[in-house]
């Protein structure tokens, strides 16, 4: 499944429910499994990590619905590898990364 189709899957699924239910709520949802893929991936088997970054897939794609954008647009600037030095490597001074510290590059 591409992310594009996800997307649409959920905006079909949810989409009445995430109108309803806001933002603001469903960036809540996405951190609290986020914190159940961090439980996973550390204590939890193959099984449950899948089920929670399944989960986490999903609210992902529901709040790009929400607030209107593509997921594909959104990870486009990783295609050609680094988005800051554009290597693939990332051949960044401070690592492997650097780039995800959280800053608008």
């Amino acid at each position: 499944m591409h992310l594009d189709e996800l997307q649409d899957a959920i905006a079909r699924t949810y989409g009445e429910r995430d109108r309803a239910r806001g933002t603001a709520p469903t960036v809540a949802w996405l951190c609290e499994e986020l914190g159940e893929l961090a439980q996973a991936v550390r204590k939890g088997t193959v099984e449950q990590q899948v089920h929670e970054l399944g989960d986490v897939l999903a609210w992902v794609a529901s709040l790009a619905h929400q607030l209107d954008l593509s997921m594909s647009d959104a990870v486009a600037r990783y295609a050609e590898g680094c988005p800051r030095c554009s290597a693939l490597p990332c051949a960044c001074p401070e690592g492997p990364y650097s780039g995800r510290s959280g800053r608008s590059d």
